[in-house]
């Protein structure tokens, strides 16, 4: 089955409202790991802190570093005093940012906005794609510390609790600023459950993805060839080209722990499946039909309906094995999206 037969409503799945993880867990290792045979399509259950025992020496997992900025800024418009909401999304050149607003409508070109009583202040320069505003930003001081003390955590818009500690929608590697989401297949991992990982002769590569809002966007087209992905920022070192590529040389298997980090090694890759160093922006959409050069297996969370993140699992473990899945994860009561259970595709 290949994307032209495909329409979105073929990833459509029922889930019940209260299966969707509105907080983090206690402990991020003690989460369920549902694993699926993406051969076969068999589904075993376990806990995620025993995911150790699936993998064999040799092997490599690639990891997300990405940092997700507190990106969500609530402020007022200075000449009306009126409530405002500004969403990082990209910076753009020094203090200009690509930004999401509300009210989008209210915010011309030259509005002035002003947050933490004007420890930052922001003007709106221009309008570009999707409305998004241009936006410059001034303050005294780093522009990170000053977000630090200022921003929230920008949470998908499914989770409506609020989070009483910032640290636990970014994963315990986070580097590099520069998300306006969580890689959330990461927010398993203890850093204690990756040492044990690595004593155990399994090898850690990290690239960099900056995950976009573009994530959350539902696609809104029948027909999935006709959905335009989002454009995101990556970038890939030397030494972990190398270790992926010598993993892959020696016939071990490379595994990557979410989808953007799927989505990284699969752009940066030759016909061969080899990589090197390099970085750029990548806008691949991966459905079914959709050959993988690189990625043996993938360790995920759970997604949502008629989203291109089902259509990507899809196209490792086969569409009618997934959606069989789910539902036993379902049927499990399963926790779902961003703060939910995991699932290893191996």
């Amino acid at each position: 089955m290949d994307g032209q037969e495909l329409k979105t409503s073929d990833f459509y799945f029922d889930l019940p409202e209260e299966l969707i993880a509105q907080d983090p867990l206690e402990d991020r290792s003690s989460s369920r790991l549902l694993m699926l045979d993406k051969n076969t399509g068999k589904v075993r259950h376990e806990t995620f802190k025993r995911i150790g025992d699936y993998l064999e020496a040799g092997d490599c997992l690639v990891l997300n570093n990405t940092k997700v900025l507190p990106a969500r800024l609530l402020g007022i418009k200075e000449e009306t005093g009126a409530a405002v909401e500004v969403l990082l999304l990209k910076r753009r050149e020094g203090d200009v940012w690509e930004t999401l607003v509300k009210p989008g409508r209210k915010m011309k070109p030259g509005a002035r906005l002003t947050f933490g009583g004007g420890a930052l202040k922001a003007e709106v320069l221009d309008v570009v794609e999707e409305g998004n505003r241009l936006v410059k930003f001034t303050y005294e001081g780093i522009f990170e510390e000053v977000l630090d003390s200022l921003g929230e955590m920008p949470l998908p818009p499914y989770i409506t609790h609020k989070l009483k500690d910032k640290n636990r929608y970014q994963t315990v590697y986070a580097k590099y600023d520069g998300s306006a989401a969580a890689p959330t297949a990461g927010l398993h991992f203890t850093q204690e459950l990756l040492s044990q990982i690595e004593q155990k002769g399994i090898k850690l590569a990290y690239v960099t993805l900056h995950v976009g809002l573009g994530t959350f966007r539902p696609v809104k087209t029948d027909n999935i060839l006709e959905h335009h992905m989002h454009s995101e920022y990556y970038q890939i070192t030397d030494q972990a080209a190398k270790m992926i590529n010598e993993t892959k040389q020696s016939g071990h298997r490379v595994i990557c722990v979410g989808t953007t980090s799927c989505r990284t090694i699969e752009s940066a890759a030759d016909e061969n499946g080899m990589l090197k160093a390099c970085c750029g922006d990548t806008e691949i959409f991966i459905y079914p039909g959709y050959k993988f050069k690189v990625l043996d297996g993938l360790i995920t969370n759970f997604h949502l309906p008629e989203s291109t993140l089902v259509m990507l699992v899809s196209a490792l473990a086969g569409r009618e094995n997934v959606l069989a899945a789910y539902q036993k994860a379902i049927e499990e009561r399963y926790r779902f999206f961003s703060f939910g259970d995991a699932m290893f595709i191996q």
